[in-house]
């Protein structure tokens, strides 16, 4: 997101230099001016891009070692990528919602400096009537020859005196000193924003040239299996998922696209959990999860056609009336905690001690989680995976 500048260049002059009458060519002002130019745009990295970057030793080892291992430990090696990779993708989301909320604040400061600037500039062009007047009468006044000083500083600061002079001329000059400051000022948070943009953006790059790592190295594994092998390791996964509902899965991984072949086989679970959910927020939160079962997982999304396990419960809560973050370790902070004995469902259940995975409960130790790519929207037992802590939304 940088713009590379030959050094014999002439550089670029900042989109708010006009403000001040000419503009400044320190190199910072290039720099950032050249910044804003690009910074309007949201991030394009492509998962192609992200998926050619260079693998490291360990993962040409990993894949050379799966020849010797059997499917067992093909599987926990794949199952530690899937959380090792679920770590990554809320370090992702994290970020990207930071780099979301950067570019909304930047639009609004590019606006606001507009505005500003619209105002700085009607009263430029009223002080420089007054001048005009001023000169054909036979003189001008000491305060609007401060206003065409060639030396900004010199003129903020003479303002500020002249202004205690009580002149009319003063008055207006102290005016528009106030309103060249504010410019001034909204020009120097929208560089901040922009600088915090472009390390986010950093961030993101990363972040998921790691999450696709993670995953081509668990495809890599896979990939050693045959057909038949990788079968039973789904059923089992499966069957463990979907033992406590009286069948093996939810499921394809496509769902359909609504999950309503999950949903019409469980009508009386649905009824049953919103019925016990403690407010009719969380029941209406219950009922969207049920709704979603066998939707595929999708890292970094949040719906309709796919989630991630965080996606998928800000988006049940989001239909319930509750506007949660976007990461595991964010939304286990938005409301009180539970004991794992008080469960209630629409309850936030959290996994592993990095709080890298969460489910929404659905009552009878259950819950329906979005678990890894491959497995689609389904129900669970919370003792499937390392139990951590469990949230209230409210």
């Amino acid at each position: 997101m940088t713009a590379t500048v030959a050094s014999h260049r002439k550089p670029r002059q900042h989109p708010l230099a006009s403000l001040t009458g000419g503009g400044s060519r320190s190199a910072r002002t290039a720099r950032t001016a050249a910044t804003l130019a690009l910074a309007g745009a949201a991030p394009t990295f492509g998962l192609a891009q992200a998926a050619a970057a260079p693998l490291t030793p360990d993962f040409d080892a990993a894949g050379k070692a799966a020849h010797r291992l059997t499917p067992a430990q093909v599987k926990n090696r794949v199952d530690a990528l899937y959380q090792e990779a679920e770590v990554a993708t809320q370090s992702y989301n994290g970020a990207k919602e930071s780099a979301d909320t950067a570019r909304e604040k930047l639009s609004r400061l590019q606006d606001e400096a507009a505005r500003r600037t619209g105002k700085l500039n009607a009263a430029r062009t009223e002080l420089g009537a007054l001048a005009s007047g001023q000169y054909r009468s036979g003189g001008v006044d000491p305060t609007v020859r401060l206003l065409l000083s060639a030396d900004p500083q010199r003129y903020l600061d003479g303002a500020a005196v002249l202004e205690r002079t009580g002149s009319h001329q003063a008055t207006a000059v102290a005016g528009y000193a106030r309103r060249l400051g504010s410019v001034r000022q909204v020009r120097q948070r929208a560089e901040d924003t922009v600088e915090r943009l472009t390390d986010t953006e950093a961030q993101l790059k990363k972040h998921r040239i790691t999450v696709v790592h993670k995953l081509d190295t668990a495809e890599q594994l896979l990939s050693r299996l045959t057909a038949e092998q990788r079968q039973r390791m789904t059923a089992r996964d499966g069957a463990r998922s979907g033992a406590r509902e009286g069948r093996t899965d939810h499921g394809d991984g496509h769902g359909g696209g609504h999950g309503g072949g999950a949903l019409g086989r469980l009508p009386g679970a649905v009824g049953a959990a919103a019925a016990q959910a403690p407010n009719p927020r969380a029941a209406r939160a219950v009922s969207f999860a049920y709704s979603a079962l066998g939707k595929p997982y999708v890292w970094g999304a949040t719906g309709p056609a796919g989630y991630d396990c965080s996606g998928l419960t800000q988006a049940a809560w989001k239909a319930g009336g509750v506007a949660l973050p976007r990461t595991t370790y964010t939304q286990i902070s938005s409301g009180p905690r539970v004991a794992r004995s008080q469960l209630a469902p629409g309850d936030l259940v959290f996994f592993y001690s990095g709080i890298s995975h969460v489910g929404i409960y659905v009552g009878d130790g259950r819950m329906i989680h979005a678990p890894h790519p491959g497995a689609p929207v389904r129900i669970a037992p919370i003792d499937q995976m390392p139990f951590a802590a469990a949230t209230r939304p409210a």
